[in-house]
């Protein structure tokens, strides 16, 4: 069991509706039971928006162990209930693009992602407040934000990975260029004014968007957020900008790069953002990190993120 093999009551909570849901959820409860885990509830779920009250009632009920059977966005949805609770989160990833597992390299394969809960450690790493909303991965503005309106379960289970590059056509011919302005409470950068963008991520993990590095030395437990500004331009210019990301660019003819704990952000016009995945909340906005609020188990190899020795 994870780190001193303390757990001694885990609930099993499972999207069903993620893209292998359905078919991982039978799966996982015999593999857990048979390395050992004791897995005293399961919920398999078909209406994701219970995520956050089945994970809450989970705890309350005495649940030392959370095991969550999702994507990104199912994480997403419960880090509110889990930050600063002190009970560890367990990760089945069954999305599209799973990059939170991708940042704690948490296998994708089911077998191996039952083995990683049941003999790894838990870690305590850092989460993204946007106002009052935690998140693991990333807040956007702009082009995220338009990915999120064209994304669907629909589109999610039938194109599985090429959802984000189909969602990402049909946000380009919808996005209009806004401008944002950009102010640093903790006095370590100065204001910033950026005029003609395409997107102004905030990320707090290491990747985002199907596999794009907020930075090259980015983590999840380095106390900070990284900031990528990128204009719009053209069809040639947003192709080297996702190439840029795809490698962790700090800074290009097409990204502007800050790394901070703290960001104030506005922009014209006022638009929705993006957290994980979710229209959550619009600009202006407060960002900054939640220190070591939340406890994930991952594999006993997991140092940092952001070594690129690992």
């Amino acid at each position: 069991m994870p780190t001193d093999g303390s757990t001694t009551r885990a609930a099993l909570v499972v999207n069903a509706r993620a893209r292998t849901g359905a078919k991982a959820y039978v799966r996982a409860v015999e593999n857990l039971r048979s390395l050992g885990m004791p897995v005293h509830s399961t919920f398999p779920l078909h209406d994701p928006a219970r995520l956050p009250e089945t994970v809450n009632s989970a705890v309350d009920a005495g649940h030392d162990l959370i095991i969550l059977g999702g994507g990104d966005g199912s994480v997403s949805s419960v880090v509110d209930v889990l930050a600063r609770r002190g009970v560890p989160l367990g990760l089945l990833p069954l999305g599209t693009a799973n990059d939170f597992a991708r940042t704690l390299h948490i296998p994708t394969d089911l077998d191996h992602a039952c083995r990683t809960i049941a003999h790894g450690k838990v870690v305590d790493i850092d989460l993204g407040l946007c106002g009052n909303n935690y998140y693991v991965n990333r807040a956007s503005v702009g082009l995220g934000a338009g990915v999120a309106e064209a994304m669907s379960p629909t589109l999610k289970r039938w194109t599985g990975v090429l959802a984000y590059p189909v969602a990402t056509a049909k946000a380009l011919l919808r996005h209009r260029p806004f401008s944002a302005h950009l102010t640093f409470p903790d006095g370590d950068h100065e204001p910033q004014e950026h005029h003609g963008l395409l997107q102004l991520s905030i990320a707090n993990g290491r990747y985002f968007g199907g596999g794009q590095l907020a930075a090259h030395d980015a983590g999840i437990d380095d106390a900070t957020l990284d900031i990528s500004v990128m204009r719009h331009g053209s069809l040639r210019d947003l192709i080297v900008a996702a190439r840029d990301l795809k490698r962790g660019a700090l800074d290009s003819e097409h990204i502007r790069h800050f790394r901070t704990k703290r960001v104030d952000v506005s922009t014209r016009p006022d638009l929705p953002i993006n957290v994980d995945g979710e229209l959550v909340d619009s600009t202006p906005q407060r960002f900054s990190v939640a220190r070591n609020a939340l406890h994930v188990v991952v594999p006993r190899t997991w140092k940092d993120a952001s070594n690129p020795d690992f």
